[in-house]
């Protein structure tokens, strides 16, 4: 397993290696080449993590698998942006150039390429589903992800996070206006809003975490905006709605309160008629198992696999020139954990005709194998 610190050089010309500055090889066991070698003589492979930094490049060995800990305490006063990518996937292709660019671009911020796969414990820690995802850590700590080939997003969060701590620029009051046109469109974006510290999956503080139980808790339809993840929003909000404290509910582009208030409506039992409930989870499941007669539920889609699995059974039907519609389990968080309780099949993908679970990807390989998968699908298409 190799993984590539970028830095703004061409890699066509690596220097000679040289021996680690003091400050580098704290924390780290770093080794000159000529004691980077197996028995036969040639290189270690797996355990190697190839570094280029500063114009140099040095040999990191760890006992076992990459020591990661060590790469995020190298960088622990700048930005550190980690890739965790496959090589069967050729959207992480195309996000390692777009790296590159950034790593041209922003010299002070570091960036590293982790091969998902290959590092298990890493990537179960980190919670890593799909590639291309990026984690962005700042003093030793992960500050931010992102999931999917989105290179726009990715190009802002490098350049917001590296900026932080940073004067602002000067200006007139027209970015003023530009933000409160922007904050009520963010206001408007869904009938229930919640601005909140982190996400509905990984609250990042405690009131945050209370407002997501309590809104869950009445079935209560919502999207949600990441105050960190913006400091410009989480400021300007304040302002603009006149309430100095996150997290904050909005209705319908209105705002209701924070957690007090909602715990008032709740006592009050007067919640449920200010927020917009969201349909039974089952009744949607039903409805979106059915579709369509062939319906596949996958990392990804049809166009872009987020995962070996889905990469392969999406071969396999497109193969069989039957008619088929996705749907991406890791754009909705609800979907993807009840469909496991819904169906009694407990990972993905799933494969559904008419409504039914025809199984994962092992049981569309028999099907295949046995010459029972046309017939099957044709099934759903009559």
């Amino acid at each position: 397993m190799v993984a590539v610190l970028l830095q703004p050089f061409s890699t066509a010309t690596v220097p000679p290696l040289q021996r680690p500055s003091s400050r580098l090889a704290k924390g780290l066991d770093i080794q000159p080449a000529s004691l980077c070698k197996n028995n036969s003589g040639g290189p270690h492979k797996g355990s190697v993590l190839v570094v280029e930094f500063n114009l140099y490049q040095y040999l990191v060995i760890s006992k076992d698998t990459i020591n990661f800990k060590s790469c995020v305490l190298l960088t622990c006063r700048s930005l550190l942006v980690v890739h965790f990518w496959a090589p069967w996937a050729p959207q992480c292709a195309q996000m390692n150039g777009v790296m590159a660019e950034l790593a041209r671009e922003h010299p002070q911020v570091s960036f590293v390429k982790l091969e998902a796969e290959a590092v298990p414990e890493v990537s179960e820690k980190y919670e890593i589903s799909s590639v291309p995802t990026f984690l962005f850590f700042k003093n030793s700590q992960k500050i931010d992800r992102l999931d999917g080939a989105h290179a726009p997003e990715l190009t802002k969060k490098v350049q917001r996070h590296a900026s932080v701590g940073s004067l602002p620029p000067s200006g007139n009051e027209h970015p003023k206006e530009d933000l409160s046109l922007r904050l009520k469109k963010l206001t408007h974006a869904a009938p229930c809003m919640l601005f909140m510290k982190g996400t509905p999956q990984e609250p990042r503080c405690g009131f945050s975490k209370q407002m997501v139980e309590i809104l869950n808790k009445h079935n209560i339809q919502f999207s949600s905006f990441d105050i960190l993840s913006d400091e410009e929003v989480r400021q300007g909000l304040k302002t603009y709605s006149n309430w100095p404290t996150y997290p904050q509910l909005y209705v319908s582009g209105e705002l209701i309160g924070g957690l007090d208030i909602i715990k008032e409506l709740e006592a009050s039992e007067e919640l449920d008629t200010v927020c917009p409930k969201a349909p039974k989870l089952e009744e949607r499941l039903k409805v979106l198992t059915n579709k369509a007669s062939v319906m596949l539920f996958m990392k990804g889609s049809k166009q872009e696999a987020k995962c070996g699995f889905s990469k392969q059974i999406l071969e396999i039907l497109n193969s069989t020139g039957v008619e088929y519609e996705t749907f991406d389990i890791l754009e909705d968080e609800e979907v993807r954990q009840g469909l496991k309780t819904y169906s009694n099949w407990p990972t993905y993908p799933q494969l559904y005709v008419k409504g039914e679970l025809v199984g994962g990807l092992d049981i569309v390989k028999e099907l295949k194998e046995n010459g029972e998968l046309l017939p099957v699908l044709k099934g759903g298409n009559e």
